[in-house]
């Protein structure tokens, strides 16, 4: 596994939060093996979709970040597309949960979960 220390993955303070949150509520906050893994797959209203979740095991080629105390980790492959991209959350009325700000994205759909570049 590598250590990618730039250009990574940021995680927002109110990320951050809902982020401890759910790993509390599974009862893995006190295990450090478990992290969130961002990728970005095929689909969605702009051809490219965002996918979170949360992983123990570590993948050949898996890059990692650790931001605001988040351990994120993301393949190679999906990296290409998140550099610099910040992980956000929101309980506005406008929609509820994680949405991502990505400077790489030069179209995004209107539900705010795919994109293109």
């Amino acid at each position: 596994m590598n250590i990618a220390l730039e250009n990574g993955i940021i995680v927002s303070d109110k990320a951050k939060l809902k982020v401890e949150q759910l790993l509390a509520e599974a009862g893995r906050d006190n295990d450090l093996t478990w992290f969130l893994r961002v990728s970005v797959v095929g689909g969605g209203c702009s051809g490219l979709s965002y996918k979170l979740d949360f992983d123990n095991e570590s993948r050949p080629n898996d890059q990692v970040f650790e931001s605001n105390g988040v351990k994120v980790v993301t393949d190679l492959k999906s990296l290409l597309y998140l550099v610099n991209t910040t992980l956000e959350f929101s309980e506005g009325l406008n929609g509820k949960g994680f949405y991502f700000n990505n400077p790489n994205a030069n179209r995004t759909c209107g539900c705010g979960e795919s994109f293109s570049v």
